[in-house]
């Protein structure tokens, strides 16, 4: 299985940015499909973007036009890049990486905390 290490979440105003990185152990040409997750306390971990293999990105309705999910193969990382961030963005946000045989595997995940 493939290790994740996350990195660049942080304390930041409303309205700014921030920009998270997973770096991935292995290939990430391994993986069907990486996304960035996130949970706020007393809340489930929910999608907040996800990448194909074929590099197709979607996102959550409530980061869409704010958050950008890529990838930079040759890095073996991927990012999510938070603009305009709100206090509702609060969470611990974690990488998540799927093979194509089936191995799922998930980051130690970084805190993000939006003040108002």
């Amino acid at each position: 299985q493939v290790q994740l290490v996350e990195s660049g979440g942080g304390l930041v105003q409303a309205g700014g940015s921030l920009r998270l990185s997973c770096a991935a152990s292995g290939s990430i040409f391994n993986m069907n499909r990486m996304g960035w997750y996130r949970q706020a306390p007393g809340k489930q971990r929910e999608l907040v973007a996800a990448i194909a293999s074929g590099g197709n990105t979607n996102h959550a309705d409530s980061v869409k036009g704010r958050f950008t999910m890529s990838r930079d193969n040759a890095k073996n990382t991927v990012y999510l890049q938070m603009n305009s961030l709100k206090p509702e963005d609060t969470a611990v946000y974690y990488c998540h990486a799927r093979e194509w045989n089936g191995f799922v595997s998930w980051g130690q995940g970084t805190q993000v905390t939006v003040s108002s």
